[in-house]
């Protein structure tokens, strides 16, 4: 138990043992953090930047109030199709279900008409 390394034999293999405790990677240096945290810095200023210029390059709210206008048009568009599609499933049903009662009543009428055949008694 005064090993500092330990080892884990395999049950019923015959390879050798092999370390439980791998190597672990090395923290980045300090330098490549300060290099990494600039970069992420300066990305971040510049966007930004960018959207504070906006504004004066185009008119937010017009685009804003436009794209509002047509996704509640879209919406309704979608809500008139929906609409328009289950109107046509509610008659396709209905149709299907008078033509039900159409061949039904008639089979029935059918057998009612049609001769029966006599019962054979068994003696």
């Amino acid at each position: 138990m005064d090993d500092p390394k330990r080892h884990l034999r395999l049950a019923h293999s015959g390879q050798p043992s092999r370390d439980v405790y791998r190597k672990r990677k090395r923290p980045p240096t300090r330098l490549k953090q300060f290099g990494l945290g600039l970069l992420l810095a300066a990305v971040g200023a510049g966007l930004l930047v960018a959207l504070l210029q906006l504004p004066e390059r185009l008119d937010t709210v017009l685009l804003v109030s436009k794209a509002i206008g047509h996704l509640i048009s879209g919406l309704t568009l979608l809500g008139s199709g929906l609409l328009q599609l289950l109107a046509v499933l509610v008659l396709v049903a209905l149709a299907l279900t008078a033509l039900t009662l159409l061949v039904s009543g008639l089979v029935r009428i059918a057998r009612a008409l049609w001769p029966r055949r006599k019962a054979q008694s068994s003696r």
